[in-house]
């Protein structure tokens, strides 16, 4: 079952690479929440709150089916914590049955055999953890230590794809921690990446010495390991080492087009750190916005840590070139409601 799920997912992304080059007229991946509320509390974090109840799963259904509509790659649910949802194997389950790719970005705590043989079953293609240090603190609580029984399981009963994603920045206390995260993921198997995270307020801050040189050296085993190969998304970094000094980069961001994030409202924005743009509601969400985002330059991208969107948006490097138009928001705006 394992090799036929995986010899199927190759096959369905090799068809979505091929129609992402075809035309620019579709989203390649869109993160939708399902709900806003998360289960633990990381300070760097500003995507969950306490109190937010699941997104209705009629609503979320309508939201999938939209999706479909403009004919979407790859959903991914995130949050928030998207596992709080109740009915979220239903809703991955309605994503393949509409001949998308499934995906899901989770913190690992509520992971289980029975879960994982539940999400198994829904067919999720991918899930992501990001682990950002071997004991917790109050930077995070996503460790290595509360989080190790969890990847035994995956190991053992997963039959989709696993990333596990290690990050410097952001305040992370013990920056060497990163190189244990992304060793014990390799011997379990899974593939591996490294982020620069942001701080609370979404913004960069450069790497101190301590932090580049592990960013490096993780940096280096993830190559050695061949993994451009094995997960062709995570290895596209070349923009991180720009990130990692500071500096700014030179890129054409195409979020709102290619890169979609929904919030738990409905509304489209350009991701995570810029909601309210454009604010969109998702519902009334055409090929002519994604043609008009395709082609706005955002103000934000210099200095972007978002490691999706700048995946995403190599796909289209080579097509035309963002500029400026009157109708197109080149700035944050406040959050619609």
């Amino acid at each position: 079952m394992r090799a036929y799920r995986k010899t199927s997912r190759k096959v369905r992304s090799v068809r979505e690479f091929a129609r992402g080059l075809l035309s620019t007229d579709h989203p390649l991946l869109v993160h939708i929440v399902p709900i806003r509320r998360c289960n633990i509390d990381c300070g760097y974090c500003n995507e969950y709150d306490k109190v937010s109840q699941p997104v209705p799963t009629a609503e979320m259904v309508a939201r999938i089916d939209h999706l479909a509509s403009l004919g979407t790659s790859v959903v991914a649910f995130s949050g928030g914590e998207p596992m709080l949802h109740p009915d979220l194997d239903a809703l991955i389950a309605h994503i393949r049955s509409l001949g998308m790719i499934a995906g899901l970005i989770t913190n690992g705590y509520l992971l289980s055999p029975k879960r994982i043989e539940g999400l198994n079953d829904a067919g999720l293609d991918y899930l992501q953890i990001s682990i950002d240090n071997v004991e917790p603190d109050e930077i995070s609580k996503k460790s290595l230590r509360l989080l190790d029984k969890k990847l035994q399981w995956l190991k053992e009963f997963a039959h989709f794809d696993i990333n596990i994603n290690s990050v410097v920045g952001g305040g992370i206390k013990q920056p060497d921690d990163a190189r244990t995260i992304n060793r014990r993921a390799s011997e379990l198997g899974f593939s591996t990446s490294i982020g620069i995270i942001h701080d609370s307020s979404g913004l960069l801050k450069p790497l101190g010495p301590a932090e580049r040189a592990i960013f490096d050296e993780v940096s280096d085993l993830i190559d050695s390991r061949r993994q451009v190969v094995k997960n062709l998304y995570s290895g596209i970094r070349s923009f991180q080492v720009n990130l990692a000094d500071g500096k700014p980069n030179e890129w054409q961001c195409r979020a709102g087009a290619r890169y979609l994030y929904i919030c738990e409202n409905g509304l489209v924005h350009w991701c995570s750190q810029q909601r309210g743009t454009p604010g969109v509601p998702l519902a009334s969400y055409t090929v002519d916005d994604i043609r008009r985002e395709l082609l706005a330059p955002k103000w934000c991208a210099p200095m972007c840590t978002i490691g999706c969107v700048h995946r995403v948006s190599t796909m289209d490097y080579w097509r035309k070139p963002q500029k400026s138009d009157p109708g197109v928001a080149a700035g944050p705006v406040s959050q619609a409601s």
